[in-house]
């Protein structure tokens, strides 16, 4: 009977009807196993929701027949729990959820001695023919009866049960204090790959949107339904991004997509726009803008995440958002004349001008033949596996939360439910197979198609065996227990992108000080036995990152260098929320934490580049968020155990607002300039000032700071032009073997949590290879060590040839003959070239006019931070005046490094006055 019956329950189209649901007393979730396991499900009492139109009237929430003791309000609907959430449905049919409570972690104790905070708990009824629990979650507060005393003790073990159970036990804060616990400690399939610059993220991300067979999920702090994902434009119509999602949606895929809803006296990003402009798309695509400032309150904070996920199977986070601007290569071009790459606002120069209108979007803002674009320099990551269900959840609990304040009633916008499993949709491909390469994790000779996993011919892994009363649970893993599904316990398919395999996969297991156990994820390369048992003793090449056959990693590849191999990683993802922003009921700023502990761990060395770079001293009263002092106990620790340690700084050589630095209108480009200088170096909170006092000259051995610079003719026999190159990644690397990468800037704004959201992924190597650290041989992780010899290559200019020069990061050959030499070098050229804004000769306002008033004079024409060059270069040699070309110059250039002006405008107090309007703003909006 029982094989029978697994064979029966394997038609999902036959387990799906009324009829079956209603012989077997559950709903349709039941049968659905990408939202986990069956755990509880009955018919509940619920006052909190729309009145339901019925014509049953049997909606009573006691077994009184004869009193008629229950209020109108008070209507029978459906509770099915789930593995991280309770759904409750209008009938066990009906798979459109009234409501969701995503759990989320559990409030602090009150400490009055009660114990322990519960997700749900029995409610004292004066009325003892009443039965009721209460299920707490974030800032929401529901009430439920049911029948029966005993069926509340029931559903209040189940709930409880439920959001404490392991491996994800959602209600338990986990490492850094973050939602999500850390992934990838088995083998469950995270995987993470890393992409440099907007074409190559850009072009992996309309791949997976291509792809797409099930849900596309979108949220951005600015979107552009005009931006095309590839490159030269006009060969590109179909990747434009409206194009992308009207294509999919009439396949039937749906999409959400969450924007921030700005201040509009404040940005000029008009997601009014895009919104109006995705919802003409097709009736497919949904748009939520939040926060309504008004309603909520909230003014000062933003919507910072950038996030694309595509059918629960790969997430795409890092600093890119889908808008004008981002696209950009290693090159990181200046000009585009006549537009092949940047189409009308594309060319975008936020620095000279913000377009006043979004509406016109092929139409130039600026005119190519005088002014540059901004290169934007951003790195951004794929993950597949637990991480990429984690961040999907993330965006759930917040579509979620921003639908019961936005959009209530509106029956167009669904609430959604987290996945629990990575698993295909049942309706995809009935008819088709799929190429299917290595070896079948069921069968290893015999091939498998999606028709036969997901019907009734299918194995029965996903479907287990369903009783009308509940299954006992496994302690260990959450799943039925059965003698039928133990010869296939514990493997799924997992779909790749672009080369589709089938692999194995574990369920993930809780592992011994899994919870709140910093010491249980210790990733020290002698504790990392395993993977050394895996490597063997082959060595590896030290330019094995090169030479590598990238085309079998079933993931993004190109040619150019900007795209990672796809590695087997531990994960977590962090985040920055509130109540405001998702509905927490507590503040998680666990991306700070984890910027704080891994400083804190280094042994080696640190690399950040960050678009911001504003943080505290401990005793700081203004600035509270702690990178600052965690750098410098490091750097202290380092020099008296007297052991070399670097830290290595990138940032933007100046803030991305509109305006020049002696402009009325730039207070704000001048504010954050003064915060970032006061971290830095000027006065008694900066780093390198405290850091003197004690090292003296030493203190350059250990910390340093730089930004970019690009440079290039406009058009052909045009000027020559120089820019920033604006750095907006905002990554750390540590010692060659973690990486974090994220949306968050490393400020107040990003990184206290109670101010804007963010979200970003802590990648802890396993795949280790050998390297060298300060000279001695060392183990470094693939995913880290990549990354950083891609973005160091880059930034210095390097060839495929000369990568074995910086291997080894801290030692002098690496860091002080080719890094710092060649920032300096690069600083010099520019400076004599163009005469640049920022500059360390520049030390005051009245100084800038004078260089402004004579470059404008001599040239005729210049940027807003002095970025033409003379057509002729004069030089005096023998006493005669020597013209050269600036190109001639320009040659000795290498890659885009540059040493950050620390002594620029040393003498001006750069906040604002109070004849300028952000004097009276909060300094919070600046940092």
């Amino acid at each position: 009977m029982q094989e029978y019956l697994n064979h029966f329950l394997g038609n999902m189209d036959i387990v799906n009807s009324r009829e079956v649901c209603k012989f077997l007393e559950v709903s349709k979730l039941s049968f659905s196993p990408e939202y986990g396991p069956k755990l509880k499900e009955a018919y509940v009492m619920v006052k909190h929701l729309p009145k339901i139109a019925k014509n049953d009237d049997s909606d009573r929430c006691c077994a009184c027949h004869w009193f008629n003791c229950c209020n109108d309000n008070w209507q029978k609907v459906w509770a099915v729990l789930k593995p991280g959430f309770l759904a409750l449905l209008e009938d066990p049919f009906d798979a459109k959820p009234l409501d969701i409570i995503v759990f989320d972690v559990l409030p602090a104790s009150d400490g009055n001695g009660e114990g322990r905070v519960s997700l749900a708990e029995e409610v004292k009824e004066r009325n003892p023919l009443r039965h009721s629990f209460k299920v707490t979650c974030g800032v929401r507060s529901i009430k439920l009866r049911t029948k029966s005393s005993a069926k509340v003790k029931d559903w209040v073990a189940a709930i409880n049960d439920a959001g404490l159970r392991p491996p994800e036990g959602w209600c338990h804060p986990h490492r850094f204090g973050s939602f999500a616990p850390p992934r990838g400690l088995t083998e469950d399939g995270s995987q993470a790959q890393w992409f440099i610059d907007g074409m190559a993220a850009f072009d992996a991300i309309a791949s997976a949107i291509e792809d797409a067979k099930s849900e596309i999920f979108i949220c951005g702090w600015w979107l552009c339904p005009e931006l095309y994902l590839r490159r030269p434009f006009r060969e590109q119509a179909s990747s434009r991004l409206d194009s992308l999602l009207e294509a999919k949606a009439k396949q039937g895929v749906q999409i959400y997509i969450l924007l921030y809803k700005e201040l509009a006296l404040a940005l000029k990003i008009n997601s009014v726009y895009s919104k109006r402009k995705l919802l003409s798309i097709h009736e497919n695509v949904r748009v939520l803008r939040y926060p309504d400032h008004f309603s909520a309150g909230v003014y000062l904070w933003s919507h910072h995440e950038k996030l694309v996920i595509v059918d629960y199977q790969i997430c795409f986070i890092g600093g890119l958002d889908l808008c004008f601007g981002r696209y950009d290569t290693f090159e990181h071009k200046v000009g585009d004349n006549p537009p092949l790459v940047w189409p009308g606002k594309d060319y975008y120069n936020p620095r000279e001008s913000e377009p006043n209108s979004w509406e016109d979007t092929m139409k130039d803002e600026l005119d190519r033949g005088k002014f540059p674009r901004m290169p934007w320099h951003d790195v951004h990551c794929a993950l597949w596996g637990p991480p990429c269900r984690d961040v999907a959840r993330h965006f759930v609990q917040r579509w979620n939360y921003a639908k019961r304040n936005k959009a209530l009633y509106e029956e167009a916008i669904p609430l959604l439910m987290p996945h629990h499993h990575m698993v295909i949709p049942h309706y995809m491909g009935r008819s088709k197979e799929i190429e299917i390469e290595g070896k079948s994790v069921l069968d290893n000779t015999e091939d498998i198609d999606r028709e036969d996993y997901f019907c009734s011919r299918s194995a029965v892994q996903d479907i287990p065996l369903l009783l009308p009363q509940e299954a006992e649970l496994d302690n260990c893993n959450g799943f039925p227990k059965s003698n039928a599904l133990d010869s296939t316990a514990g493997t799924s398919v997992s779909f790749g992108f672009r080369k589709s395999k089938i692999e194995p996969a574990v369920t993930d297991t809780p592992m011994k000080g899994f919870v709140d156990d910093p010491d249980s994820l210790d990733l020290r390369m002698e504790r990392s036995s395993d993977v050394k048992r895996k490597l063997g003793s082959k060595a590896a090449d030290p330019e094995w990152w090169e030479t590598q056959e990238r085309g079998d990693q079933v993931g993004f590849v190109d040619e150019a260098g900007q795209v990672g191999p796809r590695t087997s990683c531990r994960c977590q993802i962090i985040r920055s929320v509130s109540q405001w922003s998702a509905g927490t009921s507590q503040v998680e700023e666990s991306i700070h934490c984890a910027y704080c502990s891994l400083i804190e761990k280094a042994e080696h060395f640190v690399y950040i580049e960050n678009q911001f770079f504003i943080s505290g001293l401990s005793g700081d009263e203004i600035i509270r968020n702690r990178v600052l002092e965690a750098l410098f106990r490091r750097i202290m620790r380092a020099y008296n155990d007297k052991k070399c340690f670097r830290v290595i700084i990138v940032i933007p050589l100046l803030p991305g607002f509109q305006g020049g630095l002696d402009d009325a209108g730039a207070a704000s480009v001048r504010a954050i300039m003064h915060w970032q200088y006061r971290t830095i170096c000027r006065g008694q909170n900066s780093i390198l000032h405290k850091l003197h006092k004690v090292l003296g000259p030493k203190t350059h051995d250990y910390i340093s700071f730089y930004g970019l610079r690009s440079y290039g003719k406009l058009f052909d026999h045009g000027p020559v032009a120089t820019s920033p190159v604006y750095v907006h990644s905002k990554i750390m690397l540590i010692d060659d073997s973690k990486a974090l990468i994220g949306s968050a800037n490393i400020n107040d704004r990003s990184l206290l949590g109670s101010r804007d959201s963010e979200i970003g992924v802590l990648i802890e190597d396993k795949e280790l290879v050998d390297s060298w650290m300060g000279g001695n041989p060392w183990k470094v992780g693939k995913f880290t060590l990549s990354l950083r010899l891609s973005l160091w290559s880059e930034h210095l200019g390097l060839r495929n040839g000369e990568i074995n020069q910086i291997i080894d990061p801290i030692s002098d050959s690496s860091y002080k003959e080719i890094w710092v030499a060649t920032a300096k070098m690069n600083t010099t050229i520019y400076q004599d070239v163009f005469a640049c804004v920022p500059s360390d000769i520049i030390h005051s306002r009245l100084t800038l006019r004078q260089s402004l008033t004579f470059w404008k004079e001599r040239l005729g024409h210049t940027t807003i931070d002095l970025g033409i060059a003379p057509k002729k270069l004069e030089s005096y040699h023998n006493g005669d005046i020597k013209q050269t070309d600036p190109m001639d110059r320009l040659k000795s250039v290498r890659g885009h490094l540059v040493s950050f002006p620390l002594d620029f405008m040393c003498n001006e107090d750069l906040r604002p006055v109070f004849n300028e309007s952000e004097y009276y703003a909060s300094p919070q909006v600046f940092h």
